[in-house]
């Protein structure tokens, strides 16, 4: 057994872990392990180094399908996600290839950069998975529902926000039969660059979907002016974007604003007691406060803090967007 090992892995999972490396590395002697931050997935995530080669070691619930098997596998043939040398669902344990991490905005121009994200998606959209994933339309009621329940935080502006996705949930076309295979959490956390090219990681989300949540979740960090929307939509479908597609994509923005704030509410809530007073204002919290105080180091995301205020500046940025003539006018086109 590593001694470096024993340090983050549970003598209960540690059995999984050396057959793992057994496997790929011929060895369980790790000369360095380093856990990594990831996305909004409960499974734990390491860095190791084996003869000075560096892996990603994961370990995630054990599962009685192959589903993740399935699209890690698929994304790596793609050349999408980064090369997978173990994974068993049955234990939970993967093992793939560790990108050496470049910042991804100054890597690329913006305007590179949205392109090289739009065929990003493009590739992903391609891949031949088959899974059908739950209903969207549900799902985000559930998380609606279960921010109701944990009375984290009320006011006009929550009231104001359901009843526009109100308006969303009556009008958007869910039933589209046009489905992709989606990775469903494009955010920063999950997409790395080497330098070179851009490289996908987090697969426990991906099933068949609506197309507008990958293109919707990417734009919502990557995307900020008029004219790079049209680059990134027009690289994306090969040609110049529709009114009607333009539409989908402007309110499935507002939604992914919504789920990502329930996501952070929930998880902010489950910090904190239930008869703990939050703090309920909300004017005035905005995205561009939330990323200059986590620029500054002020605020982190993985604290209470900080998934509350994200949670609030994604309500209040998708409130902003939805009183728009904009948001009226692709309403009205469906």
């Amino acid at each position: 057994m590593s001694s470096l090992l024993s340090t983050y892995i549970s003598a209960a999972g540690m059995a999984a872990v050396e057959t793992a490396l057994q496997q790929v590395c011929g060895t369980t002697d790790v000369t360095e392990i380093t856990p990594l931050s990831g996305g909004l997935s409960a499974a734990s995530v390491y860095k190791i180094v084996v003869h000075n080669q560096a892996y990603v070691l994961k370990t995630d619930t054990p599962s009685e399908t192959a589903t993740l098997s399935e699209n890690l596998t698929l994304a790596a043939a793609a050349g999408i996600a980064p090369p997978l040398f173990y994974h068993n669902a049955a234990t939970g344990v993967s093992v793939s290839g560790f990108i050496v991490p470049q910042p991804v905005r100054t890597t690329f121009v913006p305007d590179v950069l949205v392109t090289e994200l739009a065929k990003t998606i493009q590739a992903i959209h391609a891949i031949p998975g088959n899974k059908a994933g739950a209903d969207l339309k549900e799902t985000i009621d559930g998380l609606i529902a279960g921010f109701k329940q944990c009375n984290i935080l009320s006011g006009p502006v929550v009231d104001e926000c359901f009843a526009y996705y109100e308006q969303v949930r009556n009008k958007y076309p869910w039933q589209d039969s046009d489905r992709v295979f989606s990775h469903n959490d494009l955010n920063p956390n999950n997409i790395l660059c080497d330098g070179k090219k851009i490289w996908i990681i987090d697969w426990d989300a991906a099933y068949l979907n609506d197309r507008y949540i990958d293109l919707a979740n990417t734009a919502n960090f990557f995307v900020h002016t008029t004219a790079q929307e049209q680059l990134f939509l027009d690289t994306y479908f090969g040609q110049t974007t529709s009114d009607h597609q333009k539409a989908r994509f402007y309110i499935m923005q507002q939604v992914c604003r919504i789920i990502y704030a329930m996501l952070m509410f929930r998880m902010a809530a489950g910090r904190r007691p239930a008869a703990y007073a939050h703090d309920q204002q909300l004017e005035g919290v905005t995205l561009q406060q939330f990323i200059a105080l986590m620029g500054s180091g002020k605020l982190v995301l993985d604290s209470y803090e900080g998934q509350f205020m994200y949670g609030k500046a994604l309500l209040n940025e998708a409130v902003a967007q939805m009183r728009t003539p904009r948001f009226e006018a692709a309403l009205v086109s469906f």
